[in-house]
């Protein structure tokens, strides 16, 4: 079986994401869903089913059945590092694609900023080894073997930067809607070097949510739904740093997710029209480059600096500002993804549109490299 067009995306919604203090979980919970349930002019009652994905700001169904009042109907909540909210839509088509629910409701969602935490605490998988890496530290790691292995410099790192916070500033809902120069970013503080203050996505509040229905009633909701062509999941270790092979250039999980959901879809990553991956550091969006097929090994830093990946560029990557822009409330940001691609397909994504997209790529990569979860939609 073939998740291809068996499924589709008729409504989405996102809360603004940023620093929520005066502003409840539930809230974010409610303004997504009903953003989305607006968006595919349904009712609440018409939900027959529903995924939520979140780290560790919820912990059961009810996290959506209290405070949108979905009773009495199946509700499974999906963690899995930061691809949570992106298996959560994974699942929740899975569901509709056997024909177990007719229309069903994915969301996500995280709250930070109220955690008293500065970031999201380390990744503890082994007793001695590793212990106390921090997602800095790891991704600061792969950013020195990509600068020894293809010898580039920050002067790389600070594009990407200066690309996202630009998007962002056409994301009304971003956490960060301001342009950096490349000389702020390389004078920035250091928060685990070479990695800098700009080259860090922010601990961020938001909720973003999707609602998926069989692909044979979606046009008697709207006239233009979204179809879910592939879908890729893929999951490697938790402990890279004990793998003599893993040479932290790459991440063979979004290699490995990638290769599902482009086949699944009968696509090559030269048939996208943008892609929203997984920038939670500058460097992780130039190794997405490479994982993804955007372009070969060792040349992603050569992909942003030619400005192929701009908006107007080769594929367009990240036009809604990424992570660096938005944040990363976990559980959100794979959803909020779903979101922004699906906002470029129906061509209202304002000032950020990328021209004629028909085909967009969605991708989280979660935990230590550990998975990557990648999503292929298209215009129906």
């Amino acid at each position: 079986m073939n998740i291809r067009d068996r499924v589709a995306v008729v409504g989405v919604g996102c809360s603004k994401f940023g620093e929520h203090y005066d502003r409840s979980l539930e809230d974010l919970v409610v303004e997504a869903a009903f953003e989305a349930y607006r968006d595919a002019r349904i009712e609440p009652a018409r939900i027959e089913a529903a995924w939520v994905g979140t780290l560790e700001s919820g912990y059961s169904g009810t996290a959506l059945a209290d405070p949108l009042k979905l009773y009495d109907i199946p509700i499974t909540r999906v963690e899995n590092y930061c691809a949570s909210g992106m298996d959560a839509f994974r699942n929740a088509c899975m569901a509709v694609a056997a024909g177990m629910y007719e229309c069903v409701l994915v969301l996500g969602f995280e709250k930070l900023r109220d955690s008293g935490r500065r970031g999201l605490g380390t990744f503890g998988t082994h007793p001695v080894v590793g212990y106390g890496t921090t997602a800095p530290s790891l991704f600061a790691m792969a950013a020195n073997r990509y600068f020894k292995t293809y010898g580039v410099t920050k002067d790389a790192l600070a594009k990407v930067a200066v690309k996202n916070h630009h998007n962002g500033t056409m994301s009304p809902k971003a956490h960060f809607q301001m342009e950096v120069s490349e000389e702020q970013v390389l004078a920035a503080p250091l928060i685990c070097s070479p990695l800098g203050l700009f080259d860090c996505c922010p601990t961020t509040d938001g909720a973003a949510a999707a609602i998926v229905c069989r692909t044979d009633v979606a046009r008697s909701i709207r006239p233009d739904p979204i179809l879910v062509k592939g879908l890729g999941l893929a999951v490697t270790s938790g402990e890279p740093y004990l793998k003599p092979g893993f040479a932290y250039t790459g991440f063979p999980a979004t290699r490995r997710a990638a290769e599902s959901a482009y086949e699944q879809a009968g696509v090559t990553p030269k048939d996208l029209d943008l892609a929203e991956v997984h920038d939670c550091f500058t460097i992780t969006e130039i190794l997405n480059y490479e994982d993804l097929g955007l372009c070969a090994p060792g040349e992603g830093w050569r992909y942003v600096a030619e400005g192929r990946a701009s908006i107007g560029g080769e594929v367009p990557v990240n036009p809604s500002g990424g992570l660096k822009s938005f944040g990363h409330p976990i559980g959100a940001t794979g959803v909020r993804m779903i979101y922004e691609v699906c906002q470029q397909l129906w061509h209202k994504a304002g000032a950020r549109q990328v021209k004629d997209a028909e085909i967009g790529l969605a991708h989280n990569l979660g935990g230590p490299g550990a998975v990557g979860c990648v999503t292929v939609l298209a215009n129906a």
